[in-house]
């Protein structure tokens, strides 16, 4: 059965449009998201998932495309490899799996809390000096062993505390004031919205602030796609450059897409599909963001980005699945967080898949 595309709806516009790519601000509509993931049980369709989906060549030119693309949103947190790339670019020099824990949602597990207390400790820093904001850890297990611990919420525990460790210490590094960091008019916050707008090839459509309290962006999938298919390639090619010497020098893209491959598990955790997505698909950069959104670069500087219109988690990785599987990856080994099962009574009734939603080639001028 044919599944309805979803109706423009008219809403009052939330104020003036920066320039860049056509935004819902100034049309006056919301984006147009298409259907991307159905949940199945028994047979028939129970739920559906509507979003958008970009896939883009080295350098950001779109590939194929679903939905609403270049109507901006808030990456959240999968906007952290960007943020790791201005601060490395500042100074900031970690061991590989700390600096993976820069650009981590971790799940707040021991290594994870361990690693936030490392950075700090190698730069004259305690926990006082975070400023994000206090969480239980975002695992699940991790959350049950600290709250059977009679634990309560702390800035350690928060899934970006890694992130705000660094940041503390790439002012320490550059002689900035540590207190206030999270300051949109702070040095570092210049620097870091400096390199946004490089990697994305944009100008934010908008400014706000994470849950976390650092300065969020809006921008476009393209954008976003653009960026992680930059760093991704960055790593690649820094593990075939080398001289008489030895390795070259690492430029801060491949700095941070070489350290998120090489310790996924700090970039989120166990059991986790971004982890479990880099350990499966050799030589990619992966990232997720609250309120449904999905980064995959890969090494020849294709991008995946993927933005679930009702901020549900789920929908998430079966469409990113989807997307790569169009490039021509091998996403065999991506089935079970591609097409995870629906469960009745303990077993499967049915799946949460994507349907084929891409359209290609694609008008730019969406």
């Amino acid at each position: 059965m044919p599944l309805p595309a979803m109706p423009a709806v008219q809403t009052t516009p939330p104020g003036t449009a920066a320039t860049g790519s056509r935004s819902a601000t100034e049309t006056g509509t919301l984006p147009q998201h298409a259907p991307l993931v159905v949940a199945t049980r028994g047979g028939l369709v129970e739920s559906v998932h509507y979003g958008s989906a970009i896939a883009t060549a080295a350098g950001g030119s779109i590939l194929a495309a679903a939905g609403d693309p270049l109507a901006p949103f808030y990456p959240r947190s999968s906007l952290k490899p960007l943020q790791a790339v201005a601060m490395v670019r500042a100074g900031l020099n970690l061991p590989p799996d700390l600096l993976a824990l820069t650009a981590a949602s971790h799940s707040g597990g021991a290594k994870h809390r361990g690693g936030t207390q490392r950075i700090l400790a190698m730069h004259g820093l305690t926990a006082g000096d975070l400023e994000n904001s206090t969480d239980m850890p975002y695992g699940t297990n991790e959350r049950e062993d600290w709250l059977r611990s009679g634990f309560k919420p702390t800035q350690l525990t928060q899934n970006c505390s890694g992130k705000h460790a660094a940041m503390a210490a790439t002012c320490v590094i550059n002689g900035w004031p540590v207190k206030g960091y999270l300051d949109p008019s702070h040095p570092l916050q210049q620097l870091v919205a400096t390199t946004v707008t490089e990697l994305t090839g944009e100008d934010p459509f908008a400014r706000s602030t994470d849950g976390c309290g650092t300065p969020l962006f809006a921008l476009t999938l393209r954008g976003m796609a653009r960026a992680f298919g930059t760093i991704a390639a960055a790593a690649a090619a820094s593990e075939s450059t080398s001289d008489d010497r030895g390795a070259t020098p690492l430029v801060a893209e491949a700095a941070v897409g070489l350290a998120m491959r090489q310790h996924p598990d700090m970039v989120a955790g166990e059991h986790r599909d971004v982890t479990e997505l880099m350990r499966l698909l050799p030589g990619s950069v992966a990232k997720d963001g609250f309120e449904g959104v999905q980064l995959v670069g890969l090494p020849d500087g294709r991008a995946v980005a993927v933005k679930i219109s009702d901020g549900g988690d789920r929908a998430r990785m079966p469409a990113t699945v989807r997307v790569l599987e169009s490039l021509g990856v091998a996403t065999a080994p991506l089935a079970g967080i591609g097409t995870p099962p629906v469960l009745g009574g303990g077993r499967t009734v049915g799946l949460l898949h994507a349907i084929h939603f891409l359209s290609k080639p694609v008008n730019e001028a969406l």
